[in-house]
């Protein structure tokens, strides 16, 4: 049995992003991954204190892209706008920032995975000993 710690992930964005495609295909990669609700909380560092992420996922969207995959839902570019206020310091702090606009769940995932993947970053790749060497494998940009 694998009693190393997993990398926990945390995917954040606004509503309509992608993140509940993408945490299950994370999930079925073997990953320990979760989406935090940050867009309709106040508390702008919610995202850390909900399962304590070793790595964080930023997915946004444009209003346009939110309405064409969600006409139903609205709330016009003002609840938009919003939700990027409240994601403003996950945004901040993410280590990746992926913009969903032109992109299909299954490039989404292939284009986390590609990051996880670069930085050697399996679903059990954090030994308690090497949390600090996960992160400053991830202190540069993508």
């Amino acid at each position: 049995m694998n009693t190393a710690p997993s990398l926990r992930i945390a995917i954040v964005g606004p509503c309509s992003a992608g993140k509940s495609t993408l945490v299950s295909a994370l999930r079925e990669a073997g990953y320990d991954a979760r989406h935090v609700a940050q867009e309709h909380s106040y508390v702008p560092a919610m995202w850390q204190r909900v399962g304590r992420p070793d790595l964080l996922i930023y997915l946004d969207l444009s209003y346009a892209t939110a309405r064409a995959r969600r006409p139903y839902i609205d709330g016009g570019p003002q609840r938009l706008a919003e939700q990027h206020r409240r994601l403003a310091h996950a945004r901040k702090h993410c280590n990746l920032y992926v913009n969903t606009n032109a992109l299909t769940p299954q490039q989404v995932q292939e284009q986390v995975l590609h990051f996880l993947r670069h930085r050697h970053l399996s679903p059990t790749a954090k030994p308690a000993s090497q949390t600090q060497q996960v992160r400053a494998k991830l202190a540069f940009d993508y």
